[in-house]
C-alpha cells in the first residue's frame, strides 16, 4: 500500500471516529474545546486542526448529543466555552461502541481468513 493511501486513510478515518471519540472524552465529565483537542491525542488524532473538531462539537450539540455553557470563572483570560454529554449523546456513544464491536469482529474474520489463506500457500501473491 502507498504511503498516499495510508495518509488518505488515516485523514479521513479520523474525521468520521472523532465524534465517538469526543463523546467517549465528554463521558469521563465536562471539559473545555482546548482540553478536548489535546486528549485527541490519546486517540492518534493530534493532527486534526482545531476548526474541524469545533465544527464537529458545534454540529453534536445541533444534534443534542452535547450540550455547552460559557465558563465565566476563567482566571486565565476570556470565558471559554465547557462541554458535558447530554443524555442523548450517551445514547450515541452506546450505539458507536456497538457498531464499532461489529464492525471489529468483521474486521477480524477478514485478517484471518487473509492469514488462513497466506498459510495455505495457494494463489499468485503468496
Amino acid at each position: 500500500m502507498s504511503h498516499d493511501r495510508r495518509e488518505w486513510r488515516h485523514s479521513h478515518g479520523g474525521v468520521w471516529f472523532l465524534e465517538p471519540i469526543l463523546l467517549l472524552l465528554l463521558h469521563h465529565g465536562p471539559a473545555h474545546g482546548y482540553i478536548l483537542i489535546d486528549q485527541l491525542a490519546l486517540y492518534e488524532l493530534s493532527g486534526l486542526h482545531s476548526s474541524i473538531v469545533y465544527r464537529n462539537l458545534r454540529s453534536m450539540e445541533a444534534k443534542g448529543w452535547v450540550t455547552s455553557s460559557w465558563d465565566m470563572a476563567g482566571d486565565q483570560g476570556p470565558p471559554r466555552r465547557v462541554y458535558r454529554l447530554a443524555p442523548l449523546g450517551d445514547e450515541e456513544l452506546r450505539a458507536y461502541v456497538d457498531d464499532l464491536g461489529k464492525a471489529q469482529a468483521r474486521i477480524a474474520d477478514l485478517v484471518n481468513a487473509y492469514h488462513r489463506h497466506i498459510e495455505e500457500g495457494q494463489g499468485e501473491y503468496h
